[in-house]
């Protein structure tokens, strides 16, 4: 089966730019006039629709997403003090249905992607900062923690949000796509102010550690935001942006720690000593950015993490956080949505970049969690209404509650996987045993149908590779 990308039709019935190949788990199939199948994508949009609200800000409509939906009616719930809804979902709905435009042509995204980007404009300030939250009486929350006007995580997602709407709408919404161009240009001020400390350095617990992200040394959220300048820069090839580029992407990769052989692996650090799965999307931001700029350095501290670190929590089990300081201070649960998307959607991007199929493998073993491999055995993901559980609390205890960042991360996550047939095979394998010898450590996943795969560490190179056997080969 070809390792290369496919489009796949969606539940609103866009049509197919192209189809060479199909699969039948867990695809649901239809029979087109012409007798050919054609697959029906996983990416049910049902729920997060229905978490989408219009509203009028300053005499405009624009849209919201409600931020959590409890188990078992599944209806709004709000956030308390904090308020309704936040730019922090806004941004990320309206990037994947920015990509559902982009990626199968399904046109009745661009609409919604607008109406959501609308909102986020509106709560950008003069300065190019974003207020977070919005109130039940739909006013700007300006004092909440959450939500007070800054330059951090949520006008990271913004930023993200506005370019690559930018990008995408330049041609079939050139004035909306301005408007977000323009939304961008506010903020690049912030950006340089956070690089003034371009170079310095601190030392927090024997680790150098970088001064010149967000929040000091936030690879997490700076990761969200040069999502967007990478998209910025596909659109404007801003010489300038490159060097934001260039200069925060330093700051990613002197946060990784070890090597294939070595503690932690490859990681990178999220926040000074501490590395968490939530966000930390680093070797997604350095596998694109390498490619944008053809920067082989960003690209290998990618493969990096990849072989050393992804691969260990693919055989060993996904972990929450992990202190590298104190690396006792290990923490298994809570498993999330977004702790799975960064993985997943990184090594899809590290395919792009290497064009090496165990990324593609290891992506689909990534991405199984959302349909049973997990310590409960549970499909997170629900096909037929949308939703995406928020969690699993325990080894024992599932949260079915389905908000908006756990719907978000799932539907971007088979989004960008299901343009790769070769890593939708893998999605219903299940991690079984392991093996460890003086020179390889092994992981055995196996599928429904019999199929097994070893996902193997030579422990004295640190190399990676694969091993596949097929039932009835």
């Amino acid at each position: 089966m070809s390792a290369g990308k496919i489009s796949y039709l969606t539940k609103s019935g866009a049509d197919l730019k192209s189809v060479k190949v199909f699969l039948v788990f867990p695809l649901l199939l239809l029979t087109a006039a012409c007798g050919q199948p054609r697959p029906i994508s996983l990416v049910n949009y049902s729920h997060l629709d229905g978490l989408m609200e219009t509203i009028q800000m300053n005499g405009k409509p624009v849209s919201i997403v409600h931020i959590y939906a409890e188990y078992p009616s599944y209806r709004w719930t709000d956030a308390g003090e904090e308020g309704i809804a936040c730019v922090d979902d806004a941004a990320r709905a309206a990037v994947v249905f920015l990509r559902g435009y982009e990626l199968v042509g399904d046109s009745s995204q661009l609409s919604k992607a607008k109406s959501l980007l609308s909102f986020v404009l509106e709560m950008e300030t003069e300065d190019g900062q974003f207020y977070n939250f919005i109130r039940g009486d739909h006013t700007i929350n300006r004092e909440g923690k959450t939500s007070v006007k800054s330059f951090g995580w949520w006008a990271g997602r913004a930023v993200w949000a506005m370019a690559l709407g930018s990008r995408i709408m330049k041609n079939t919404d050139p004035a909306f796509a301005q408007a977000l161009n323009d939304g961008v240009r506010r903020s690049l001020p912030n950006v340089e102010r956070v690089l003034t400390t371009y170079g310095r350095t601190e030392d927090v617990k024997g680790f150098k550690t970088p001064k010149w992200l967000l929040y000091d040394s936030g690879a997490d959220a700076t990761s969200e935001l040069l999502l967007g300048l990478i998209e910025f820069y596909r659109s404007t090839n801003d010489t300038l942006v490159a060097d934001y580029i260039r200069k925060l992407a330093d700051g990613l990769m002197m946060m990784q720690q070890g090597d294939e052989q070595t503690f932690p692996y490859g990681a990178h650090r999220s926040w000074q000593t501490l590395w968490h799965s939530w966000g930390n999307s680093q070797t997604h931001v350095l596998a694109s950015a390498g490619s944008v700029l053809s920067d082989s350095v960003m690209i290998a501290s990618a493969e990096l993490e990849a072989r050393g670190f992804y691969t260990r929590l693919l055989i060993g089990g996904m972990l929450k956080e992990w202190d590298f300081a104190e690396p006792h201070r290990k923490t298994e649960f809570e498993q999330i949505a977004y702790g799975f998307r960064p993985m997943t959607v990184g090594l899809l991007r590290l395919y792009d970049a290497t064009h090496k199929e165990l990324y593609l493998k290891m992506a689909g073993l990534a991405a199984s969690w959302f349909f049973g491999n997990n310590v409960l055995g549970t499909a997170m993901y629900d096909t037929s209404t949308g939703r995406c559980y928020d969690g699993i609390t325990d080894s024992t205890h599932l949260n079915r509650n389905s908000g908006a960042e756990s719907t978000i991360e799932a539907l971007y996550t088979l989004l960008e996987i299901e343009q790769y047939p070769e890593a939708m095979q893998y999605l219903n394998y299940r991690r079984g045993s392991t093996r460890l010898t003086d020179d390889e450590l092994v992981g055995i996943f196996r599928s429904s149908t019999g199929d097994e795969l070893e996902l193997v560490i030579h422990v004295k190179t640190g190399t990676v590779d694969v091993r596949d056997h097929r039932s009835g080969e």
